[in-house]
């Protein structure tokens, strides 16, 4: 009896060594099935947003316990661009503190491909395909080995990291939830198959900002054409306040010329910039609108929110899914905060002798219940007699209800015979001003019935009158 259970005894030790083994070489075979990737995923905590301290192992489950993932909340996965230096730029720590103010309990996972991405551009271009199959096979192996959802999961490309987590997410077994792609690189992108770049299949929501993409189409540093569900083009999507060669110049002489690289890369990072805006300012959102040009967009012709047609910038973004991606425009400041108040007016310009007058200049000052914007300048690019313009203006400022306005015609800077001889001038009745913030009309009348507007004489001013019009549903 005794050897029968010393045999039974035996056998379980026999047993259980066997599992023991079995179970560490399906571990080790699990590490071999990831050894060939290259990219290394580090969780960045709150308390150090600036170094990998702690990195997640593809086939390690260890790892994922080591590092404190938070399997309950959701996940962002940030996506580093090309580099010149092989080092991580300074936008990266500065989004990952970002993300975590606003989520607290997330993850915020950094995908380091520096040693692919510090190569010649094209051949850095060519790695995203391998990036995007890294970053797929680490998030297939998390909902695989953890049943970690991938709704969680949002990925935040840059440059050309915006089409390496496309690729990822063309490569999941689901479709993560989302991916924002921060100016999306041009060059080998702009004409590349969707396969190859960010396109709206990669994930059940994607959002593009394009911030420089001035150039022919191919040749600008970010991807002109849309990709995203909703793509967004600030101040045109060509170039950004505050990058141009006159502040290169300032900066240099404040900074010396370490940043010179940061001048580069200015509208093309200003991308980054706006989404950690949106994170940190959640309160006040910009506004993005619905246009089919930019130039339509400059005539303030586009800033109607009816049937999704105005979106929030940024992290509060609605998620909209159109069939045809939708091309959206706003304007900003230089730096943060960057939202603006945007306002489209309309003025007819009567008179009782025809005339033309091109390139002109004005000003408009606008004063509300909470505060004033003054001398704001504008070109109109025609002024003829009998004739309604729109256009856009915005203010930096948030000035509560429109009260009053003044509209002055500047003078030409050189001298002119003619203007001095005699000064020429409109009669306006009325400016219509449509807010896009709030979707306010007002109408604005002259105190004196009609105002005649001079050419290089005071301005004009109009206050808030009323209108049937004003009764109708704006759109």
């Amino acid at each position: 009896m005794e050897s029968k259970a010393l045999l039974l005894l035996a056998l379980a030790v026999w047993l259980q060594s066997l599992t023991a083994s079995r179970e560490g070489v399906d571990a080790a075979d699990q590490r071999r099935d990831f050894i060939d990737i290259e990219s290394k995923f580090a969780l960045r905590t709150p308390e150090d947003t600036a170094e990998d301290t702690c990195h997640l192992i593809p086939g390690v489950a260890q790892s994922v316990a080591t590092c404190h993932f938070n399997h309950s909340s959701k996940t962002f996965m940030v996506i580093h661009g090309w580099t010149v230096t092989g080092m991580y730029e300074s936008w990266v720590p500065k989004l990952v503190a970002a993300l975590y103010k606003r989520e607290p309990d997330s993850n915020v996972i950094v995908v380091d491909w520096l040693s692919r991405a510090q190569q010649h551009y094209p051949v850095s271009a060519g790695y995203t395909k391998l990036v995007g199959q890294d970053v797929a096979r680490f998030i297939n192996w998390m909902e695989e080995e953890f049943n970690y959802p991938l709704d969680n999961v949002h990925l935040l490309g840059y440059s050309l990291g915006a089409h390496a987590a496309g690729i990822a997410g063309s490569l999941t077994n689901k479709k993560v939830n989302r991916i924002t792609g921060l100016d999306p690189a041009g060059p080998n992108f702009e004409y590349a198959e969707a396969p190859s770049r960010l396109s709206p299949d990669d994930a059940d929501f994607v959002d593009v900002l394009h911030t420089f993409t001035r150039g022919s189409p191919g040749r600008s540093i970010g991807i002109q054409k849309p990709v995203g569900h909703v793509d967004i083009y600030p101040n045109g999507g060509t170039f950004q306040p505050g990058c141009n060669i006159g502040e290169a110049i300032r900066v240099i002489a404040e900074r010396g010329l370490g940043d010179v690289d940061q001048l580069v890369k200015c509208s093309h990072e200003r991308s980054i910039h706006l989404f950690i805006d949106s994170l940190l300012n959640e309160e006040n959102p910009s506004k993005a609108y619905r246009c089919s040009s930019k130039e339509a967009f400059e005539k303030g012709l586009c800033l109607s929110c009816r049937k999704n047609r105005c979106n929030n910038l940024g992290y509060e973004i609605n998620k909209v899914r159109a069939k045809r991606s939708s091309k959206m425009y706003l304007k900003t400041r230089s730096q943060m905060p960057y939202k603006v108040f945007h306002y489209q007016v309309k003025i007819h310009f009567s008179g009782t002798e025809s005339e033309t007058h091109t390139n002109q200049a004005f000003e408009i000052s606008l004063y509300g219940t909470v505060a004033e914007s003054e001398n704001i300048p504008f070109t109109l690019p025609e002024v003829s007699t009998n004739k309604t313009y729109s256009f856009l203006i915005y203010t930096e400022v948030d000035i509560g209800e429109l009260l009053m306005l003044k509209l002055k015609w500047k003078s030409d800077s050189y001298f002119s015979w003619s203007d001095w001889w005699s000064s020429p001038g409109f009669a306006i009745q009325k400016i219509r001003v449509k807010a896009g913030e709030t979707q306010k009309k007002v109408i604005f009348c002259s105190r004196e019935k009609v105002s005649h507007l001079q050419k290089g004489k005071a301005p004009a001013v109009f206050v808030k009158c009323h209108d049937k019009s004003l009764n109708k549903k704006s759109g």
